[in-house]
């Protein structure tokens, strides 16, 4: 470091070092002033987010002796892991009821199963948050929803408003790379991807797939709902070669989905299934939720009182290990 000494002996040099000096401090109080300005006009997050998400029938399940709906505690793991905590939705609520949780929460998540898209309490409850989250962003209320496999499927069939948009997959317990569109590079999903972890996600098998529905590329360019309403951001082919859509996200609003199990890599461990639990599969799965529960802290959404939120969290219900009777280490019952 080079140190600039000020001699007294020049006196004609000494008062222009003490102009520039001058100048530097003034220069700094100013540009902290504009820093101090920046931070009071920035948008000021929820970091105390909550996220609802949808439970479905046991009905054909392995837990179908154990209680009526379901949410496996991988989903739920996946979004505390990420500092957000979660309130389960129950297929039991009426209309009104599913109002109040999404007037009290932060986002929703679709998670994945296997149950009708059209004709549940799943696709009634979905249906009803849905059209919440559009009515809300067009009042300047920003509110996240995501979909997962079944849940991709879900909005699929809601943006479109036919199922038909869905067929079939040969895609059951398939890990592949995504295939990224060019797309992906201007989105918002993945807008902070490094470098180093975009390059594995495109060239490694970590990205599971346990699907036997889809909606393939073909249909996805023929329908103009789904066209004007998201973005592909990649796409895969399964064991057949048939192009299927695997990542998309609203142009406009603040929906996103993976027809793939981002939660998988870190928090299930059936051995039936191929899941990848590379150090970097596990940090795909860490970039997802992290994503995610970062756009619910955008949403103001609050319980009416402390006590209400208490008694809505998912911690009022024990979970139970389910490991050694399905793919599902452990289950949260209703």
């Amino acid at each position: 470091m080079t140190i600039t000494r000020v001699s007294l002996a020049n006196r004609s040099t000494f008062p222009q070092s003490i102009k520039m000096i001058s100048r530097l401090f003034l220069g700094i109080l100013i540009s902290l002033s504009s820093e101090r300005t920046q931070c009071d006009t920035k948008i000021v997050l929820n970091n105390r987010p909550i996220i609802g998400i949808l439970a479905q029938s046991t009905k054909g399940t392995p837990v179908e002796k154990l209680g009526t709906s379901y949410i496996d505690a991988a989903y739920v793991k996946y979004i505390e892991s990420s500092g957000a905590r979660v309130v389960p939705i129950k297929t039991s609520l009426n209309e009104e009821e599913v109002i109040n949780i999404f007037k009290s929460v932060n986002g929703v998540l679709f998670p994945g199963g296997d149950v009708s898209v059209t004709d549940s309490d799943y696709a009634r409850i979905g249906n009803v948050i849905y059209k919440q989250a559009i009515t809300a962003f067009c009042q300047n209320d920003y509110f996240p929803l995501w979909g997962i496999c079944l849940g991709f499927e879900l909005l699929a069939t809601m943006v479109s408003g036919s199922s038909s948009v869905l067929s079939h997959s040969d895609s059951e317990n398939l890990p592949l790379p995504l295939n990224f569109t060019p797309e992906y590079r201007k989105s918002r999903l993945f807008a902070d991807i490094s470098p180093e972890l975009a390059q594995y996600i495109s060239t490694a098998p970590t990205t599971l797939n346990l699907h036997q529905n889809c909606v393939s590329t073909e249909t996805f360019k023929a329908n103009k709902q789904l066209k004007n309403f998201f973005n592909v951001l990649s796409t895969n082919n399964d064991r057949n070669g048939k192009q299927f859509v695997s990542t998309m996200e609203g142009t406009k609003y603040p929906f996103y989905s993976t027809q793939w199990h981002p939660e998988k890599n870190s928090f299930e461990w059936s051995t039936a299934l191929n899941i990848p639990h590379y150090p970097m599969s596990v940090k795909v799965t860490q970039y997802m939720s992290n994503f995610f529960v970062n756009q619910t802290r955008y949403s103001r959404h609050k319980f009416k009182s402390s006590r209400e939120e208490q008694a809505q969290l998912i911690y009022n219900y024990p979970t139970l290990y389910t490991g050694n009777i399905s793919n599902w280490e452990q289950t949260y019952i209703f």
